[in-house]
C-alpha cells in the first residue's frame, strides 16, 4: 500500500516572514541621541578624567547607563565598561594615540537603539622611539621603591630624564633627585613608606618626562604589592645541640607579623645538600652528622596572602659550623695503604723462607761429600808437583831437623835409665 508523500513545511515562508516583523520592529525602534561635551582632564601626572554631558529628550521611563571604551593606537583595550556615571576615570598613556569614546543605552528596553559612538582623542606629544622604554621598579623591603628604565632608541646620547610620582594619598606629584646613569641604565630611588598594619596600597603613578619637549613622556602605574622585595636576612648564628643545629637569624622590622616566609638552604660539601621553608626567624635540623662541616644560607620571601610578589630577597651571608674532612688524608691512605699490605707480604715471604731453610736445613748428598773430597786431593797432589826445585828442598831440610830432633830426644831419654841400673 502506497504513502502519501507529506506535504513540504514552508520555510522560506517562514524566514521571510520573519525577516519583515524584524524589519518592521527595527524602524519603528528609536535610535537615542548620544552624549555631548565629551572631555578630559590629566589630573595627578598620570590619571585621565573622562567627562561628558548626558543627552537630550530621554524618556523617563529609560534605564539610562553609558557605554564607554579606550581605544590605544586604534587598538580597543576590550576593557569596555558600562555606568550610570557621566564620567571615567583611566591610565594616561601619553606616548601612544588614545581615544575615548562613549554612547547611550537604554538597559533592558528594546524599543530603542544605542546611540552612535561620540569619541575624543589624546595624541602624543615629541618624536616617536624618544620616550624612556623598559620601565621597571621594585619595593625594597617596604621601605623604597628603585625604577630603572633605558633611553629611547631615537633618543640622543645626552637626552636626560625625570622621573616624577604620585599616589593617593600626596598632595601634589613629587620629582625624584635620587637619580643616576650607569653604562646607559637610569635609575631613581624614592622613599616609600606606608604605617606597618596596612594591608592596602595604593597604585603608584609614575611619569617620566625628558629634559626637551622634543621626548616623549611615559606613564605607568604599578601595584606595589607585586613589587614588593624583602631585605636579605642578616645576623645568621648556628649552634650545635644533641641531635642537630639550630639556625637563627634576624626578623625585619617593616614587615607585618606572619606576612614573611624563609627558605634555609644547607650544604655538607658537595655530597649533600638540603632546603626547607620556614615560617619563623628559626628553624633546627636534625638527623646531620655531628663530625662533618655544614654552611647554611637564608633568604626571606613575601607570603602570597600578603603581597601578590615573586620577588625574594638575596642570599644572606653563608655561615659555616664543624670541621671540614680533608680529602687528601683519605686519598693518602687509599694509596698508602694498599701499598705497605703489599711491601710487608714480600717481606714475610723471604722471611719464612730463610726461616724455614734454618730449621729444616737440606740433607747433603753423600756422593757430593766424596766426590768433592777426591777432587780436592787430587788437585793437592797436582799442584805439589807442579812446585818449583827450590820449595822442594826446603821442604827436605825440615824433614831432615825435625827427624834428628826427634833422635836427639830419644838418645836423652835412654842414658837415665842406663845409670839407674
Amino acid at each position: 500500500m502506497a504513502v502519501p508523500a507529506a506535504a513540504p513545511l514552508p520555510c522560506p515562508l517562514l524566514l521571510a516572514v520573519c525577516w519583515l516583523v524584524a524589519a518592521a520592529a527595527a524602524a519603528g525602534a528609536k535610535v537615542l541621541p548620544s552624549p555631548s561635551n565629551l572631555n578630559y582632564s590629566l589630573t595627578h601626572i598620570c590619571t585621565l578624567t573622562w567627562t561628558w554631558n548626558p543627552p537630550e529628550n530621554i524618556s523617563s521611563s529609560c534605564n539610562l547607563e553609558y557605554s564607554s571604551d579606550i581605544v590605544i593606537n586604534g587598538v580597543p583595550e576590550d576593557r569596555r565598561e558600562w555606568s550610570k556615571s557621566r564620567f571615567r576615570v583611566t591610565d594616561a598613556h601619553l606616548s601612544e594615540e588614545m581615544r575615548l569614546r562613549v554612547r547611550s543605552e537604554c538597559k533592558n528596553d528594546n524599543t530603542s537603539e544605542p546611540s552612535p559612538w561620540v569619541e575624543t582623542s589624546l595624541l602624543p606629544k615629541g618624536i616617536p622611539g624618544t620616550a624612556a622604554v623598559d620601565l621597571g621598579c621594585v619595593w625594597h623591603n617596604l621601605e623604597y621603591m628603585a625604577c630603572t628604565w633605558h633611553r629611547g632608541e631615537n633618543a640622543s646620547s645626552d637626552t636626560n630624564y625625570t622621573l616624577f610620582y604620585w599616589f593617593d594619598g600626596l598632595e601634589n606629584p613629587r620629582s625624584c633627585s635620587n637619580s643616576s646613569v650607569d653604562q646607559g641604565i637610569f635609575e631613581c630611588i624614592f622613599n616609600l613608606t606606608f604605617p606597618k598594619d596596612r594591608r592596602t596600597y595604593p597604585d603608584i603613578s609614575i611619569l617620566i618626562r625628558g629634559d626637551s619637549e622634543e621626548v616623549r613622556p611615559v606613564c605607568a602605574s604599578k601595584n606595589p604589592t607585586t613589587l614588593v622585595k624583602p631585605a636579605t636576612p642578616r645576623q645568621l648564628t648556628l649552634s650545635k645541640t644533641n641531635d642537630g643545629i639550630d639556625v637563627k637569624w634576624s626578623e625585619s622590622e617593616t614587615f607585618p607579623k606572619s606576612c614573611l616566609q624563609y627558605e634555609v638552604k644547607f650544604s655538607n660539601g658537595d655530597l649533600d645538600t638540603g632546603q626547607i621553608t620556614a615560617s619563623e626567624s628559626s628553624v633546627s635540623i636534625a638527623g646531620i652528622d655531628a663530625h662533618s662541616k655544614y654552611s647554611f644560607r637564608v633568604r626571606a620571601k613575601p607570603k602570597r596572602e600578603c603581597y601578590n610578589s615573586h620577588l625574594q630577597s638575596d642570599w644572606s651571608e653563608e655561615r659555616s659550623i664543624g670541621e671540614k674532612r680533608d680529602s687528601t688524608i683519605y686519598l693518602v691512605l687509599i694509596i698508602t695503604i694498599p701499598l705497605i699490605v703489599a711491601v710487608s707480604t714480600i717481606i714475610l715471604l723471604i722471611y719464612l723462607k730463610r726461616l724455614k731453610i734454618l730449621i729444616l736445613p737440606p740433607i747433603p748428598d753423600p756422593r757430593e761429600i766424596l766426590k768433592r773430597m777426591f777432587g780436592e786431593q787430587n788437585e793437592d797432589s797436582q799442584s805439589s808437583a807442579k812446585d818449583d826445585p827450590m820449595n822442594a828442598f826446603d821442604r827436605l831440610i825440615i824433614e831432615e831437623e825435625i827427624h834428628s830432633l826427634i833422635l836427639t830426644e830419644t838418645s836423652e831419654s835412654t842414658n837415665p835409665e842406663k845409670e839407674n841400673r
